[in-house]
């Protein structure tokens, strides 16, 4: 059996794993976790930190993000069902129910603003927290099918990881990754 068999069976399955991955934005989490990593590394120069704990934070991070592109998933579901290149997304397809979707966002995103809080600091958790309500409240619910500018003005959801990544090493926000 290939794996591109294997793969096909598994995105049919109502409730696989793949399927609840799919929703996390896997592409829209490695620019996160790419970025957040960046602002870690620059900090590293600077600081000291133990690499078990700036792991944890880089997963925090992802894992924020991941949480915010579900619920994106879960709001978006109208239309996403009637879009090209959007309507073979997990929801729309009925592969997941629509409360699963946003009750792993909401759970997500609460497990990785305390991990990340936990593992670095209350200022980098609270920037998680920041940048997960913003992509969501501004960008998904506002900002989405309101303007064409929504890229450009939600950018700013996008623009955090870096300053968290320096953040949950440094515990301060300077110029330095807020100019990345």
């Amino acid at each position: 059996m290939s794996s591109f068999t294997f793969n096909k069976k598994v995105e049919s399955e109502n409730g696989s794993i793949y399927n609840y991955f799919v929703l996390l934005k896997p592409r829209v989490m490695s620019l996160a976790i790419f970025t957040a990593l960046v602002g870690q590394v620059l900090a590293l120069k600077y600081y000291s930190n133990h690499p078990l704990l700036t792991f944890f934070s880089l997963f925090s991070i992802a894992l924020g993000a991941g949480a915010a592109g579900c619920i994106n998933m879960w709001y978006d579901r109208d239309i996403d069902a009637i879009m090209k290149r959007t309507k073979n997304r997990p929801i729309p397809m009925g592969l997941v129910e629509p409360a699963e979707a946003l009750s792993l966002g909401i759970i997500l995103s609460i497990l990785s603003i305390l991990l990340l809080t936990l593992s670095s600091n209350i200022m980098a958790g609270f920037l998680l927290a920041v940048s997960i309500l913003f992509y969501v409240f501004i960008y998904t619910i506002w900002l989405k099918r309101k303007t064409y500018q929504n890229i450009v003005i939600g950018g700013a959801a996008g623009a955090l990881p870096p300053i968290i990544g320096w953040v949950s090493i440094t515990d301060e926000i300077s110029l330095f990754p807020i100019i990345l």
